[in-house]
């Protein structure tokens, strides 16, 4: 599994920082939309689950938090502690989010609206699922 990243230029200056998300610039997608993790507990993980076909980058607008990304055969952790790094999820890729710290806002860009039937939220499932396809 291939970790990827988008980068993310500051456009600040003197009087402070400025990033900024456009489709097919940064972010290689259609936004559709975008939601915000904040004030997760101490201890919470979240996430839990796959998508079939939602695209997704996730960025940490401020603090931190840590990711287990599974692709049915590797799982890797990486940290997000940067706004002008987001982190590509794609399709069929388990993803859990962890130690966020108190102050964490995870701003997450989707390639589509909400659909439930898109998500895997069993693990079982997801593995017979890329198993399959293998």
């Amino acid at each position: 599994m291939q970790i990827r990243y988008v980068n993310i230029a500051d456009h600040g200056d003197e009087r402070g920082s400025l990033i900024v998300f456009e489709q097919y610039k940064n972010v290689p997608f259609d936004i559709k939309r975008t939601y915000c993790v904040y004030g997760t507990k101490l201890g919470v993980r979240r996430g839990f689950h796959a998508h079939k076909e939602l695209n997704q980058i996730a960025i940490v607008l401020h603090g931190s938090c840590s990711f287990l990304l599974d692709d049915g055969v590797t799982r890797k952790n990486v940290e997000l502690n940067s706004p002008t790094q987001g982190l590509f999820i794609d399709p069929m890729i388990w993803h859990e989010m962890f130690d966020f710290t108190h102050d964490c806002v995870l701003l997450m860009l989707a390639s589509e609206v909400y659909d439930e039937s898109d998500y895997i939220r069993n693990y079982d499932e997801f593995s017979a699922s890329v198993n399959c396809n293998k």
